[in-house]
């Protein structure tokens, strides 16, 4: 096979990657909806941050209420999910476990919401549950990998007669132990992003508030949620300590609100009844299951699919284009001490706004196509790989003599974080797959369209089927990332 001199094997099998998906995104840009349909979008933009920049924190009454239960909610599901996450991390390495985790944790927050909705209504349970139980998937995931990779001596150096369990506390968690509290930390930070969006579901979080304020066009109220938000984001060091943890976490259940009791025939109606395939529900049987099937798959499963692999694989190269652009801003070898702050400021900001919101904002200013979510998706993603990078750049000594500006950029550093680059880049595909399937309840005709139109014509069935398809979709989307990352020996699970 022929190839470059001296250019090793790895770069030129990275480089050939990275132009094919390259490639994909523009194959998929050419047959997709990238439009603005708003008469006046300008217009619309500009109002919209006129209403940020003149927050009105007064305007509605339940506000700060509606900030507590997004804490509230957080707190309770991440601790639930991590909690379950541990328990299943010890026995990760049973095929059904991690079956059972890559499935659960396949499925978006909000779609667990809609399912529990539909017979919890609007109970406290409907959100804990949306959060705990893909986090919990999470948590399995990644615990296991730390432990993995724990040093096997210090295991090796205690007395012959020690027990399995003390082994275990006392030789494998303390070495682990830093980088399970700082992923936990981070994934509480993913919690409060998750249990904001659950308000547009109707649950009283934040992004309820906000979905009313944009929806009546009161800017103000809209922008004075969204720097709550942030505000609550980027504080979370200052109030989030250790030491008050466990009054958090026992104080949290209480602020989650009251809802209606939950009647638990509904329960048990949904997994009997209603989540049945219509045709063997009401005794047609086979002969009139096959063409129920065949439409669904045909005229909701297939343009679902399709729309959310695009949108999917357009957003990829867009974040990593945001990422390339983005990481030099809070690097320590460019620019100066307030360059570098600002670029801090605009990264939390990207970071922070989870992509649902983002998306939702856009839509409502520049009108419905895949254009919002390929935005939004490219500047959270990107925001959160950008940081990473930036970040690994500062621990990057360069030799006196080397180049500044753009050849510094070209020639010293994106040789040397490139790999990192595409570890995060191939980590994220699997989460940018699962928003962008959720994001077609905003109206974008991904798998979450169909989805949300079925739930709103009660037919469950149709729902669920739909769901499990996204669920394997996204399942297999995280196995080809795991092949590609291990074929360019690339990180398996990137930190930073």
């Amino acid at each position: 096979m022929l190839r470059w001199p001296n250019v090793p094997m790895s770069h030129s099998r990275t480089a050939r990657t990275s132009l094919m998906f390259v490639a994909v995104a523009l194959a998929c840009l050419a047959v997709s909806d990238i439009a603005i349909t708003t008469s006046n979008p300008w217009k619309d933009l500009l109002q919209f941050f006129l209403g940020v920049v003149t927050p009105d924190f007064f305007s509605s009454e339940g506000l700060a209420t509606a900030l507590l239960r997004t804490v509230a909610f957080a707190f309770v599901g991440v601790t639930i999910g991590a909690l379950s996450g541990f328990l299943l991390a010890l026995v990760y390495r049973i095929r059904i476990v991690r079956t059972f985790c890559a499935f659960i944790r396949a499925i978006h927050e909000l779609f667990w919401a809609l399912i529990f909705l539909q017979f919890f209504g609007f109970h406290p349970l409907t959100g804990v549950l949306a959060i705990a139980i893909p986090y919990a998937g999470i948590f399995a995931k990644v615990y296991s990998e730390i432990l993995d990779q724990v040093d096997p001596e210090p295991r090796n150096l205690l007395p012959v007669r020690t027990g399995v369990f003390s082994a275990f506390i006392y030789a494998r968690i303390p070495d682990c132990w830093e980088q399970i509290r700082t992923y936990t930390s981070y994934r509480l930070e993913c919690g409060l992003r998750s249990s904001a969006i659950l308000g547009f579901v109707g649950l009283p979080t934040l992004g309820f508030y906000l979905e009313s304020s944009f929806s009546q066009g009161f800017y103000s109220e809209a922008g004075a949620v969204l720097i709550l938000f942030y505000v609550l984001i980027a504080t979370i060091p200052l109030w989030v300590r250790p030491k008050l943890l466990p009054l958090y976490v026992i104080a949290s259940p209480f602020f989650l609100g009251d809802g209606m009791p939950i009647i638990w025939g509904n329960v048990k109606r949904f997994f009997t009844e209603d989540i049945v395939p219509a045709p063997l529900r009401t005794g047609y049987g086979s002969e009139e299951f096959w063409p129920w099937i065949t439409d669904l798959v045909v005229n909701q499963a297939l343009p679902g699919i399709w729309n959310t692999l695009v949108l999917t694989q357009i957003a990829l190269v867009a974040t990593g284009l945001v990422t390339l652009l983005a990481f030099p801003l809070i690097s320590r070898h460019f620019g100066n001490r307030v360059s570098r702050t600002g670029g801090h400021v605009l990264l939390v900001i990207a970071r922070s706004t989870p992509e649902y919101i983002l998306a939702y904002i856009l839509l409502q200013l520049w009108g419905p196509s895949m254009l919002p979510a390929v935005v939004a998706l490219a500047l959270h993603n990107g925001g959160i790989i950008g940081h990473l990078i930036g970040r690994q750049t500062n621990g990057i000594r360069l030799r006196p003599d080397a180049p500044k500006g753009v050849l510094r950029y070209g020639y010293e550093l994106i040789p040397r974080v490139y790999p990192s680059f595409l570890a995060f880049l191939f980590y994220r595909w699997e989460i940018i797959m699962r928003e962008t399937a959720i994001l077609g309840i905003l109206g974008i005709y991904t798998l979450g369209f169909y989805v949300d139109s079925a739930i709103q014509n009660i037919q469950f069935d149709k729902a669920i089927i739909l769901i499990l398809i996204t669920a394997m979709l996204n399942i297999g989307i995280d196995s080809l990332s795991r092949r590609i990352r291990s074929r360019l020996a690339l990180q398996t699970m990137p930190t930073c």
